[in-house]
């Protein structure tokens, strides 16, 4: 990995950090733990309580899992001289770091999502298109009626499937 990080140590050098010795502050490199919580709390039983030191813990492995996923990628665009890291640099550092299982369904996610925002890119073009003509064409000066456009929905993946 590189040379700018101690994984282990959850310690982040970064240029231009956010500190006066250039380390990360905790609330900038970890998660909100109430995402978190509220993250634990969609797979358990309705009744289930979660503690204090759970939500940390998982907290702490979740962003460390994210530093380190993305870190991988950021190396891989490094040596490709690319500045942006994508979805699909992502999926080859999950595979490359030996997390097959769900880089694969990472894969398919990020296809559909892709089909959808192009979807939706095409909707809001029709859209403008139409709105146009419509104000050339009538109602001078009144609001043009506008197609509502369906939200983005994303489920789970479900253990049995990875």
């Amino acid at each position: 990995m590189g040379n700018n990080s101690e994984r282990e140590g959850f310690k982040y050098h970064l240029d231009g950090g956010n500190s006066e010795d250039g380390m990360m502050k905790e609330q900038d490199r970890l998660l909100p733990i109430a995402n978190v919580g509220r993250i634990m709390k969609q797979i358990l039983p309705p009744n289930a309580k979660i503690s204090k030191e759970a939500k940390e813990t998982m907290q702490e492995c979740a962003s460390e899992f994210i530093s380190f996923v993305t870190g991988e990628a950021s190396d891989k665009c490094h040596k490709e001289k690319r500045k942006t890291v994508n979805g699909d640099d992502i999926c080859w550092a999950m595979a490359t770091l030996g997390f097959d299982d769900y880089a694969e369904p990472l894969k398919k996610y990020l296809q559909r999502y892709r089909e959808l925002e192009g979807e939706r890119a095409q909707q809001s073009k029709a859209s403008s298109n139409e709105e146009k003509i419509i104000s050339e064409t009538s109602n001078y000066g009144a609001s043009p009626q506008t197609k509502p456009t369906a939200p983005l929905k994303f489920n789970v993946i479900e253990r049995s499937h990875i």
